[in-house]
């Protein structure tokens, strides 16, 4: 009698136990914002993951927000902008513009005032058209998706939008002087006009070519060489005599902790309550060719992006420079470079509109 012996099947390997999701959030929580679009591209639920309302939630718990910069860029002839977000390469160490896949806005490309606060950027009035537009769309930054918000109480064209307190104050871009301002508070989601102090002036409504806020002012700047600072918890307006021969107004600028900076011919310049007087940033030049200079306040440092000439296949890179920023006495800032390289290769029709930071 012969006997055969029973052969047992082979195991089945377990696949690798996925981690738990609470266990992920926590640690990926724990990693900077910058490496978030690499770490975006490794599968579909890391994706879903970092758009997620909790993974934020958790950074804001553990105190690991940080300030990140946000770069628009329109491509001529078309109005409708383009955004990216400064993040880390995987490798090398640097920078690169990774483009955000969010879904368009119903009037993203009305593009006119940004400004952020919190998470949040705001669009807010029409940029190409003189008519303006009440409307206003809000790009969240933690999920990349746009919403609508409450609409302001008149149509505005290229108005000067500015943050203070938390509120954002927008002035000009009407023609009825008596809505030369008002200001949207996001907790309570309403917009609400402010009066005019007296010694307004006339024509305030639509003349407002630029603006800037700190020390909890609005520095507002007209088309006549004439300036004026709004202060919100007093509600009242006092003229500015600032150097206005440098007309910084048209020139690249930021704001970084209550110092207003702006770039002109390769040099930073500075501006203070303090000081009173416009003073050259120690220590730094920018050599660039490009026109169009943009800044934005990149967690207490300087992000400064350009676009060098096109080559011969109209192709062009657009620059960045992370400059360290120190105040080593009340009239004297050192600047350090930090970092700079190329970030993005784009065609020649590329049009650099704005950077701002978010915090995240």
């Amino acid at each position: 009698m012969s006997s055969s012996t029973e052969q047992s099947p082979e195991p089945t390997p377990n696949p690798k136990p996925s981690l738990p999701d609470d266990l992920l959030v926590s640690g990926i929580a724990r990693v900077s914002r910058l490496y978030y679009p690499t770490l975006s591209i490794v599968s579909k639920s890391f994706r879903s993951l970092i758009a997620s309302p909790e993974l934020y939630k958790v950074r804001s718990s553990l105190g690991h927000t940080e300030s990140c910069v946000y770069m628009c860029l329109r491509f001529e002839p078309d109005l409708t902008p383009c955004w990216y977000t400064l993040s880390r390469k995987p490798k090398p160490c640097g920078y690169v513009l990774a483009a955000i896949k969010a879904p368009r806005s119903p009037c993203a490309h009305l593009l006119a005032g940004l400004v952020s606060t919190g998470s949040d950027i705001y669009n807010i009035g029409h940029k190409f058209s003189n008519k303006g537009t009440s409307r206003v769309s809000i790009l969240d930054c933690r999920s990349h998706t746009w919403r609508e918000a409450p609409s302001m109480t008149v149509k505005r064209s290229n108005p000067a939008v500015n943050v203070v307190d938390g509120k954002i104050y927008v002035a000009g871009g009407c023609r009825d002087d008596t809505k030369w301002m008002e200001v949207f508070d996001p907790k309570t989601q309403a917009w609400e006009v402010v009066s005019r102090p007296g010694g307004g002036g006339e024509n305030w409504g639509i003349h407002v070519s630029k603006s800037a806020a700190f020390d909890k002012k609005v520095y507002m700047f007209g088309n006549r060489n004439d300036s004026l600072a709004y202060k919100p918890k007093e509600g009242t307006l006092e003229n500015v005599g600032w150097n206005v021969e440098l007309n910084w107004r048209w020139h690249s600028n930021c704001v970084i902790e209550n110092v207003l900076y702006s770039f002109h011919q390769g040099k930073f310049l500075w501006y203070d309550s303090k000081v009173m007087v416009w003073r050259r940033v120690n220590g730094v030049e920018y050599s660039t060719k490009s026109f169009r200079v943009c800044m934005a306040d990149y967690g207490g440092k300087m992000a400064v992006f350009s676009a060098m000439p096109p080559d011969g296949n109209r192709m062009k890179a657009i620059w960045c420079a992370v400059i360290a920023l120190e105040r080593r006495t009340k009239k004297n800032i050192w600047g350090k470079v930090e970092w700079h390289d190329a970030v993005l290769t784009v065609s020649d029709s590329c049009i650099l509109e704005y950077a701002l930071s978010a915090t995240v």
